[in-house]
């Protein structure tokens, strides 16, 4: 597997990586890194760190055996509820990887960069619950 360095994502979100799902490839995103990083803690003092969060992360996609068929059945004509099930999934298996390589972190900080990355997949799916 590659791991490529860029020093930002093209779009405009607040990506710090992404797994490439046909080339096998992880590319890490240096400024929305520090950005991110900066946003959830303050200051850029456990960068350090945050990047082996986000790195253990991507090769959690990298590491999924469901990922290939999770992917596929996002291009199968879905309700809205279960693609949103599908994304989560696939967020959650990338943690569970990350969580079994990071046996070293601060559990607090893991958690706390877990929770943040899995807010908007979680609420899309609370929403389903509400209605």
């Amino acid at each position: 597997m590659q791991v490529i360095l860029e020093p930002r994502f093209q779009d405009n979100r607040l990506v710090g990586g992404k797994y490439h799902l046909a080339s096998h490839t992880i590319f890490l995103y240096k400024e929305e890194i520090v950005r991110q990083c900066c946003e959830l803690f303050g200051s850029p003092l456990r960068l350090k760190e945050y990047i082996a969060v986000v790195l253990a992360h991507e090769l959690g996609h990298s590491e999924d055996q469901e990922l290939e068929l999770l992917a596929a059945a996002l291009d199968r004509p879905l309700t809205e509820k279960q693609e949103a099930e599908i994304r989560l999934r696939i967020e959650e298996n990338a943690w569970a990887y990350a969580v079994s390589l990071l046996t070293e972190a601060d559990p607090t900080f893991l958690r706390f960069i877990m929770d943040e990355s899995l807010f908007s997949y979680r609420d899309r799916l609370d929403r389903f619950h509400i209605a």
